[in-house]
């Protein structure tokens, strides 16, 4: 039968798909809506399986507060050009709404998510012609207060979502935020250092060919003096503040509790 143009122009309405692609299917489907719109699905799927290989290492990081709800998703593609269109942003904002429907979920969220929309992610691979993946996503409730912060200016893109409880103002929870993407520490407080992360420290410090033969007490000490160096590196509360780098948050804020946080640079590599 003869395809007319406002079948094409409604398949393309109902599918974002292009018009030759809309002309294909309902061709195929003999005219039928449902069926080119499921050789759409099983055509896209198709493409999505052939790129699933390719490194995805750009894309977006997505946030969403409602309430004591707090979501971050990194939804991820192969170029920046596509991550800046209206589609895969559309996209990633609805994966993180779907993640406000999990239920009372407080975690890791991964799964789940590519669970429910790994088909519309196929489809937008089949549009796009870009591999894509849900590659990180967390769903976090609190009895305090959740703040996110994505920062991408030219360089790097990297998100925050943090967990606060006890004292806090809305402008210290975001320059809490700030604080996080510029200084990247690793642990909450200095309690939070595994052992044998300070074992090695006190390992690498004590090589150095200037302590050789020095006193055991005197050594104990100048250790003692790096292990507390270390922590002002890599712990969150006793970095130099970001307002005040004569200051740590642990000083700022003595009643505020950081229950968790974390700090995703899009793409970055995961262990």
């Amino acid at each position: 039968m003869a395809i007319t143009a406002s079948q094409v122009n409604e398949l393309r309405q109902k599918t974002g798909v292009g018009m030759m692609d809309c002309k294909k299917a309902l061709v195929a489907a003999n005219g039928d809506m449902a069926a080119a719109m499921e050789f759409l699905r099983k055509a896209g799927i198709a493409k999505a399986d052939k790129k699933a290989g390719r490194s995805a290492s750009d894309g977006l990081f997505e946030t969403l507060i409602d309430g004591n709800v707090g979501v971050a998703v990194e939804f991820l593609c192969e170029t920046d050009f596509v991550a800046r269109t209206d589609d895969f942003q559309a996209l990633s904002k609805k994966i993180a709404r779907g993640a406000m429907d999990l239920g009372d979920i407080d975690g890791d969220i991964s799964a789940q998510l590519n669970e429910k929309f790994g088909e519309e992610v196929k489809l937008l691979v089949g549009k796009l012609g870009e591999n894509m993946q849900i590659r990180r996503a967390i769903r976090w409730k609190t009895n305090g207060m959740i703040e996110t912060y994505k920062h991408h200016q030219g360089g790097p893109f990297y998100g925050v979502m943090v967990d606060i409880e006890g004292e806090y103002t809305p402008e210290l929870a975001m320059n809490l935020c700030l604080h996080l993407t510029a200084n990247a520490p690793a642990y909450i407080t200095s309690a939070d250092v595994p052992a044998d992360v300070i074992a090695k420290e006190r390992e690498i410090a004590a090589s150095q060919p200037e302590l050789a033969g020095k006193p055991e007490k005197i050594l104990e000490g100048i250790l003692r003096g790096k292990i507390n160096k270390f922590y002002t590196q890599v712990c969150l509360m006793e970095q130099p503040w970001i307002d005040d780098e004569k200051t740590t948050l642990a000083k700022v804020a003595p009643k505020l509790v950081v229950k968790r946080f974390i700090r995703w640079q899009v793409g970055e590599e995961v262990k």
